[in-house]
């Protein structure tokens, strides 16, 4: 490819997964130059009711014209998170995020692949060589937040304080004396053996030496 270059890149994103959703449900497409702070503040105007103060005052210019207008409309139910490529790891940052601001949200979880077509224009027309359109398949990613149950046998699945029961149970295990059994603040020695005190020699005998008696 050393003779082309690229000319234009058109993504054709994978269609959502969730169906039987409602008409008003947001969907957020998360690109690697979103920042996090917007994505977060669209989301969470559309499925809190009080925003925090302290968001309030660090909005930027425009903001509480955004605001105003978010409040006018009625909270949804859903929301859905979706990015492909390198901004996958972006998109579960939001909706993990959006889970610790907003408790009881149950989590759905998609992945997929989409389509890419890159179209590549030789660097010299007159050498006689042919446009090129390469198409490659690109992960994807879909996360549906509810506060509605949704099924719990679907793959992909997340009930809602999922973590906290975990690290309450892996507390509780550690209060016990952790997997072992061994009592809170018991040490085991280290070497397997019993140490060496004050004139307690090793299991070699001590040879005596010349001239004492």
């Amino acid at each position: 490819m050393e003779n082309y270059s690229k000319a234009r890149t058109v993504e054709r994103p994978s269609v959502c997964p969730f169906s039987g959703l409602p008409a008003d449900t947001p969907q957020i497409r998360v690109k690697d130059g979103s920042k996090i702070r917007n994505l977060l503040r669209f989301a969470l105007s559309r499925m809190e009711a009080k925003p925090r103060a302290a968001e309030e005052e660090e909005e930027e210019e425009g903001g509480e014209e955004e605001r105003q207008e978010a409040a006018g409309r009625p909270l949804c139910k859903h929301l859905v998170f979706t990015a492909s490529g390198k901004s996958v790891s972006k998109a579960i940052t939001c909706a993990e995020i959006v889970k610790r601001r907003l408790k009881g949200l149950h989590q759905l979880t998609r992945l997929l692949y989409g389509t890419v077509d890159e179209t590549w224009e030789p660097l010299e027309p007159d050498a006689g060589l042919d446009s090129l359109t390469v198409s490659r398949n690109l992960p994807s990613i879909w996360i549906l937040l509810s506060r509605e149950p949704l099924d719990g046998s679907q793959p992909g699945y997340q009930a809602p304080g999922r973590y906290d029961a975990l690290w309450a149970q892996s507390s509780s295990r550690e209060e016990g004396g952790g997997f072992t059994g061994q009592r809170p603040g018991h040490r085991r020695k280290r070497g397997g053996g019993r140490g060496k005190g004050p004139g307690r020699q090793s299991g070699r005998s001590r040879e005596p030496v010349k001239g004492q008696n």
